[in-house]
């Protein structure tokens, strides 16, 4: 089978799911990783120029990143070249000439087998793939857009503030959420201690950023953020199914709550019952410890 890989990439690297995907992929059949010249992705002009390029090679599957940017892209291209789509999968196996996706449904409430049939456009979600420590990056090809491009402007309607030089969520094998039970923003740092010591990333729940405590972009859940990380570790999330549906496909998940009857520890690994304000302090020292020492 021959198979297309959208390698996207971001500050001029190529992002972890793009590698994952890649490596993946060659379990499949021969792989061709190609990205898209420029800083600012052009919807019309990326989705024409890779469009063409998947045609062209006579490939019969192409895989994206499910990030905010390939859901787009892989969509587009699907509907251009009249292909099956699938979405957001956390696995893929070819058989009986078709592909049997493995996908979140139902706001995360259960988890679909899907036949898919080729050719297809597929994304996946990140840290769906392991990718070993040996990996080598994929060889890419770079692509111009399509001539629509030139024609296209881009304007800056308000500064936006990064993460203080955090690894983004999508990115990230840790992640360290807070919810209501931190009480107000002046806490918010027992959150970013613990993440920075994991060398991992913040979230929040969609309480947390209606009140205003913490950016849009920080919300975790299912009109937030679907989040696939080594290790979530939930801190004062009572755990409502909206919240459960962005990172029920964590690997390993840890629950500090108070509350012993709290929905959250339902679906967590390891459960803390207890103050967030006295254990959070202590265990965040002992994974400063533990890493120094490694």
């Amino acid at each position: 089978m021959k198979i297309v890989v959208f390698a996207e990439q971001k500050d001029g690297e190529l992002r972890r799911v793009s590698r994952e995907i890649a490596t993946r992929a060659t379990t499949f059949g021969e792989v061709e990783a190609v990205s898209i010249k420029g800083e600012r992705y052009s919807p019309v002009s990326w989705s024409g120029a890779l469009a063409e390029r998947v045609k062209a090679s006579g490939a019969q599957l192409l895989l994206l990143g499910a990030t905010l940017n390939g859901r787009d892209l892989g969509a587009r291209i699907a509907a251009k070249l009249g292909w099956a789509y699938a979405a957001d999968c956390t696995d893929l196996a070819a058989k009986d000439g078709a592909l049997e996706a493995k996908r979140p449904m139902y706001a995360g409430k259960i988890r679909a087998t899907v036949k898919v049939p080729l050719p297809a456009v597929v994304t996946v979600r990140a840290g769906a793939w392991t990718l070993g420590a040996d990996a080598a990056p994929p060889t890419v090809v770079p692509l111009d857009p399509a001539p629509e491009h030139a024609r296209l402007g881009f304007g800056r309607f308000e500064e936006t503030t990064g993460g203080g030089g955090r690894v983004t969520l999508a990115e990230a094998r840790a992640i360290v959420s807070g919810g209501r039970g931190l009480k107000g923003p002046e806490n918010w740092k027992l959150v970013e201690a613990l993440a920075d010591a994991l060398g991992g990333a913040t979230g929040a729940s969609r309480a947390v950023t209606d009140a205003g405590w913490r950016p849009n972009e920080e919300q975790v859940g299912q009109t937030g953020k679907t989040v696939t990380p080594d290790l979530y570790v939930a801190l004062g999330i009572s755990g409502a199914i909206q919240h459960l549906a962005g990172m029920t496909s964590s690997k390993v998940i840890v629950a500090v709550n108070k509350d012993p009857d709290a929905d959250i520890f339902k679906i967590a690994d390891y459960g803390v019952v207890g103050d967030l304000f006295e254990f959070v302090p202590a265990f965040t020292e002992a994974v400063k410890k533990v890493r120094a020492a490694s």
